[in-house]
């Protein structure tokens, strides 16, 4: 073949073929779009390995301009606390200012300002930061705070306290090594400092609040709870939150006299039970939980646990038991009351799994559900699928510009 045939050839090969190859892909690609449209299924090619894992997040993870849309998060939310918005219709304030100098009357470009503002706003944060704060941290009505893109720490000092408010969202934050502190005169809004009681040392205390959210939250170590619900707050959703390393880790109803939580209603959906958990993952008094597709490894004492007759509903959770043969029940009921009166509680558990010897025990039946309990469901998924469901629990590491 003649040098003339052979440049030829190359220049066809060159220069025509790899546009063919192209125009093809193209074509694919344009093809499997339109296919994926008509199946209102998303093709979920991320270049950064991002794949929401459930329902939740499915909503509004793996998006890379998440931060510039950081509002449409508030459309997320499942459960009883389904319809919280938080500060969406609010501005977006950033947290500049690391400091907690003045509890009473906080200066703008703080935490403190920013959560005590007597209208809508949702509260981001500059860059990573670590929060010790003197005082608990009183937040009103209708505010987001909203972690992603930062580290933020809340450690080494108070907790975050929700009294008596309605529709707010608490993400993405790390609460750890929480203290009690002393009272105070402490804002509980703005130009409203009043006299507080000491703080217990909750990380997250909800009293009398309704419509809350508290999502993709870590939490661990503390003299209390982790996170408290109580005096008639209903609801509200625990979702994609991780515990490690505490003793009573959620409260659901605190006292056996607070009948106000007979209407208390929660979900507590997606969260990681991890190490060093001993009880209370809840505990709860009164009121209905459904507690679903969550993954328990390994408790101290035991996992769920209750009294006053509340209707706990387990579905789709995985039950990993400790190696200690006195602490394989999932349940517990206080010894001293009655079998015959906790046999008609409505504990019911249906389709978990249960590894290592668990065991639940199941009381009462399978209640009729009312239109609003009904409505607050999220549709359990399989068991074997809580490992997936639940391994991004805790606090994201997100930056902006690339899919959180």
């Amino acid at each position: 073949m003649g040098n003339k045939h052979i440049f030829t050839l190359f220049f066809v090969f060159a220069f025509f073929v790899p546009g063919m190859i192209a125009s093809r892909s193209n074509a694919n690609d344009t093809a499997m779009l339109e296919l994926a449209e008509k199946a209102k299924v998303p093709l979920r090619r991320n270049l950064a390995g991002c794949e929401p894992t459930n329902p939740i997040d499915n909503c509004w993870r793996c998006k890379a301009d998440w931060a510039d849309n950081r509002q449409a998060m508030a459309q997320c939310v499942k459960g009883f606390g389904a319809g919280t918005t938080g500060g969406a219709a609010g501005e977006i304030y950033v947290v500049t200012d690391p400091s907690d100098d003045d509890v009473a009357n906080p200066k703008e470009g703080t935490f403190r300002w920013g959560v005590t503002r007597d209208r809508p706003i949702w509260v981001t944060f500059e860059k990573d930061m670590t929060f010790n704060l003197k005082h608990e941290m009183v937040i009103t009505s209708d505010t987001t705070i909203d972690g992603r893109g930062a580290k933020v720490e809340i450690c080494n000092g108070a907790g975050l306290s929700l009294y008596q408010v309605s529709n707010v969202i608490i993400h993405g934050l790390y609460i750890h090594d929480i203290k009690e502190t002393p009272g105070g005169t402490i804002a509980a809004g703005e130009g409203k400092p009043g006299p507080r009681a000491p703080h217990d040392g909750d990380g997250i205390m909800c009293v009398g609040s309704t419509k809350i959210w508290i999502d993709h939250c870590s939490l661990a170590g503390g003299p209390d709870g982790l996170i408290d619900v109580t005096l008639g707050s209903s609801m509200v959703t625990i979702s994609n939150c991780k515990f490690n390393d505490h003793d009573k880790v959620m409260l659901l109803g605190a006292d056996d006299g607070h009948t106000q939580d007979q209407s208390m209603k929660v979900t507590v959906a997606y969260n990681k039970f991890s190490t060093g958990c001993t009880q209370r993952m809840p505990r709860c008094r009164f009121g209905f939980f459904q507690v679903v597709n969550n993954d328990y490894e390994k408790w101290k004492m035991y996992a769920i646990g209750g009294t006053k007759n509340p209707t706990i509903l387990s579905q789709g959770n995985k039950y990993v038991a400790p190696d200690d043969p006195n602490c394989k029940k999932v349940t517990m009921r206080q010894p001293e009351i009655p079998e015959a009166e906790w046999k008609t509680w409505n504990w019911r558990s249906t389709d978990d799994l249960f590894e290592n010897g668990a065991v639940f025990v199941d009381s009462g039946s399978d209640p009729t559900l009312t239109g609003d309990q009904q409505s607050g469901m999220i549709p359990p998924e399989p068991a074997a699928n809580v490992p997936t469901l639940t391994k991004d629990a805790g606090f994201l590491t997100c930056s902006a510009g690339t899919p959180c």
